[in-house]
């Protein structure tokens, strides 16, 4: 290989020397003997493979079967009921194709990705499925140099680059908003999480913001609170935003903040819808039972959990991509008792 040539294929042990600035012999010994290592330089050894995606050699290779019968599922939390249904139904769909699944969550942490796609490749996965199109390079770099079935779920993009079943989150927090909107809402208070590394987070505030502007109504920053998946943390917000100057409204981000504005304005002596109307997405269990049941947008998660992993497993047999390529699923505005016209 002459000086400047890039090496094709998945990284070997010279690329991890080079990275760390030591020989290939020292990173052999790294790994084969780490007491032998000074701490300083296998940290650094370490760093370098998890930067490139290195696995050690034996790692990931499919021998003389070519298919393990697992396949790996990454989620952003297993913390609430946001991806549970879309879990159980990917599960139990896999049982029919005669596959196990492996789940693991980085807890909206992306740097997280590159360890546990590592972890999955050495167990030899069939093909993964991701939440969203938020991700970093390296662990797509490392699926796709070993041939490994990718699919993103939850999201959808008609150019995404990976092949993705899921809904437009846009059109999701736009329902709602118009639903608001047509009732005669004008002040309305937005409570969503961080966007940086949540594509459909961001998707969903573009999508609220878009159906405001078309009604010609600005949306004060005051009125714009960042607000992670959290209940106690959504109450706590919600419970500040209503002390002061209240909207008439609050669109959330997903039923889980929902429900802690609901629970905040109940425990504030606010009747629900009568002072405060309030919607979420997602349609999480529990949402029609809360007390008012609440206005949502069904987002399909069984449907999206079937449909992925079918798709995982045809990828894995034909080495071909889905079809279609990019699937979207349509969302439905579910209308219950939390929201009602402004006071007068």
């Amino acid at each position: 290989m002459t000086k400047g040539t890039r090496r094709s294929g998945p990284p070997g042990i010279v690329d991890v020397a080079a990275r760390a600035g030591v020989s290939i012999a020292t990173v052999s010994r790294a790994f084969a003997r780490p007491e032998m290592v000074r701490v300083g330089t296998r940290a650094r050894i370490e760093a370098a493979a998890r930067d490139l995606g290195y696995l050690r050699p034996g790692a990931g290779q499919g021998g003389a079967n070519r298919f393990s019968g697992t396949v790996g599922l990454i989620v952003p939390t297993i913390d609430n009921a946001i991806f549970a249904e879309m879990v159980e139904a990917f599960g139990a769909r896999l049982r029919d194709h005669d596959r196990t699944m492996i789940i693991a969550a980085h807890g909206y942490d992306l740097s997280l990705e590159t360890g546990i796609i590592r972890s999955l490749l050495e167990r030899r996965i069939d093909g993964v499925a991701l939440i969203g199109f938020a991700h970093e390079r390296v662990p797509l770099t490392m699926l796709e140099r070993r041939g490994v079935p990718t699919l993103a779920i939850w999201n959808h993009h008609p150019a995404s680059a990976l092949p993705c079943i899921g809904a437009d989150n846009r059109r999701a927090a736009a329902l709602v908003t118009g639903h608001l909107i047509e009732r005669g809402h004008e002040d309305i208070a937005f409570l969503f999480p961080s966007t940086r590394e949540n594509d459909r987070a961001r998707d969903r505030i573009e999508g609220a913001m878009g159906a405001m502007a078309a009604a010609g109504f600005g949306v004060p920053e005051a009125r714009r609170l960042e607000c992670p998946y959290d209940m106690a943390t959504a109450k706590a917000l919600a419970r500040r935003l209503l002390a002061g100057n209240a909207p008439s409204a609050v669109v959330c981000g997903n039923d889980v903040i929902a429900h802690g504005v609901v629970f905040a304005a109940l425990a504030m002596g606010l009747r629900v819808p009568e002072e405060l109307s309030v919607v979420g997405i997602g349609d999480l269990r529990g949402s029609a039972e809360l007390e008012p049941g609440l206005t949502t947008v069904r987002l399909p998660a069984r449907r999206i959990g079937r449909l992925a992993a079918d798709a995982v497993v045809a990828m894995s047999e034909t080495g071909a991509p889905p079809d279609p390529y990019r699937r979207l699923v349509d969302v439905r505005l579910t209308v219950r008792a939390s929201t009602a016209a402004p006071r007068a």
